[in-house]
């Protein structure tokens, strides 16, 4: 998610709206609760029965939803700046409600999906986004177990047990889910938060003086229930999410980047040169990602694809061909259009696919407005007079987020490092070096916001990963062994 430092007044009256529509939307959910709960004197004997609690109802989610939005306000605006992210925040607190409704009525209150909310907030925002949301979704819950009379919570401390257990075992689920990188962590992950759905269940339920042996058991199953139904229903709803919404989330990434991938497939085949580089160039990423604290499983990914676009035509690209050299036979005018069309290329491929837009933008940013001097070189030595150097270099736009910045620099350091004759560390740095410094000269970070502390960290990691990767090897000797008769 990119940051948004200012809003324009546009964005503000549209996050205003779509917070009123999603505070009406919870008031539609709520309707449908009632619809479906059988109040024993009818539908509209219960609006008459429960008009203050109703009302003390309707009050609280206004107050919470303005909680809600002026902490995206202060904290996160790059969430109020796009309409699909604020339908898919209401999105997953109406399922979570409705979810956490359903197992209250139909199963056992203390079988309630209580991380439901917590993980797929973990997954799409911010940390401390997901904290805050999560204390909203407790809130939320607090109020309709104690005013609403439709979740079978017949004396209050249950609602606050209920209260409790969803914020404990919500922050408890954010902060692990960190460490989940795979979907079967995702079953551990209930195990985990059996811990604080037990013992504050426990600990909130002493006092009653009813609290018996069998409700003893009824918890313990009741409390296993609900931490298994709330990693269960975050798993089949991730799913849907990432698709509606075009989520990139770790678990999305790495099956967008196995072999199995139609895109990366044919790169395989077609264009074995342009997948093996691709592929060092992502190590590359992933650990200048990780050294400044970018989203390492989005820049790995991100720069699988990032030379897609050499598909169309790889026999033109150096690291495809064997001896023969198609760009002997054409003019260099040529040749530049066939090598600069590539990151056009890709992001149309990129597209084509369904990914994710965010590669798109990374192939075609990744070379930025770069001159590409080879051929700018060869039609100098042709010509008579000077030639306009921007005939002669990449489209661009220059790169819009560190990602496509890192991607750049590893992309180009990687490939010329493959043609040094001496790969020493120290050769390797004054490389890499000159590429950092002749991009920053040529304003290609202008847009990306990167620092130069971060260009200082992601030069001493290439160099790092670079001479491992080239490091020299033993020379072996001219031996012929023979099998002993």
């Amino acid at each position: 998610m990119q940051t948004v430092t200012k809003l324009t007044q546009k964005q503000i009256v549209k996050s205003l709206f779509s917070f009123i529509f999603g505070a009406v939307g919870f008031y539609l959910v709520f309707l449908i609760m009632i619809l479906i709960h059988e109040h024993p004197s009818g539908f509209s004997a219960y609006f008459l029965t429960q008009r203050k609690q109703l009302i003390t109802i309707a009050v609280s989610v206004v107050v919470v939803m303005t909680m809600l939005y002026c902490y995206f306000f202060f904290e996160n605006k790059a969430v109020l700046a796009k309409l699909l992210k604020t339908t898919e925040l209401f999105l997953i607190l109406y399922l979570g409600v409705f979810s956490v409704f359903l197992l209250s009525v139909y199963v056992n209150v203390f079988a309630r999906p209580v991380a439901f909310v917590a993980l797929m907030c973990a997954t799409f925002f911010h940390r401390r986004d997901a904290i805050f949301v999560n204390t909203i979704f407790s809130l939320l819950m607090l109020v309709i177990d104690n005013f609403a009379g439709l979740t079978n919570i017949e004396i209050y401390i249950e609602g606050y047990a209920c209260f409790l257990c969803n914020f404990c075992a919500g922050i408890v689920a954010v902060f692990v889910f960190g460490s989940i990188k795979s979907r079967f962590q995702c079953i551990i992950l209930a195990f985990i938060l059996l811990i604080p759905v037990e013992v504050t269940n426990s600990v909130i339920m002493l006092p009653l003086g009813e609290f018996n042996a069998q409700q003893s058991v009824d918890l313990v199953i009741f409390g296993g229930l609900s931490c298994v139904i709330s990693v269960m229903l975050f798993m089949f709803v991730l799913p849907l999410f990432e698709k509606i919404f075009a989520e990139m989330t770790v678990f999305r990434l790495r099956e967008i980047t196995s072999d199995g991938v139609k895109l990366i497939k044919k790169l395989k085949e077609k264009a074995p040169g342009t997948y093996s580089h691709s592929v060092v160039v992502s190590q590359l990423v992933e650990a200048c990602a990780k050294a400044i604290g970018e989203d390492a499983e989005l820049a790995r990914a991100a720069a699988y694809y990032h030379d897609v676009g050499k598909l169309k035509g790889p026999e033109m690209f150096a690291e495809n061909q064997t001896e023969y050299n198609f760009h002997d036979d054409i003019t260099p005018e040529l040749s530049v259009d066939i090598i600069r069309s590539h990151t056009r290329n890709g992001a149309q491929l990129i597209q084509k696919s369904r990914l994710p837009e965010f590669f798109a933008d990374v192939a075609v940013q990744h070379h930025g407005t770069m001159p590409i001097k080879y051929f700018y070189y060869k039609a100098l030595k042709m010509s008579d007079g000077e030639l306009n150097i921007e005939n002669y270099s990449y489209s661009g736009p220059i790169p819009e987020s560190k990602i496509a910045a890192l991607i750049m620099i590893a992309d180009s350091a990687e490939a010329a490092t493959r043609t040094l004759p001496d790969r020493s560390p120290e050769k390797i740095e004054a490389f890499v070096r000159g590429i950092i410094e002749e991009r920053l000269d040529l304003g290609q970070f202008d847009n990306c916001n990167i620092t130069m502390r971060e260009l200082t960290i992601i030069k001493s990691t290439l160099v790092s990963q670079l001479s491992g990767v080239y490091h020299s090897r033993v020379v072996y000797p001219k031996l012929t062994i023979s099998k002993k008769k």
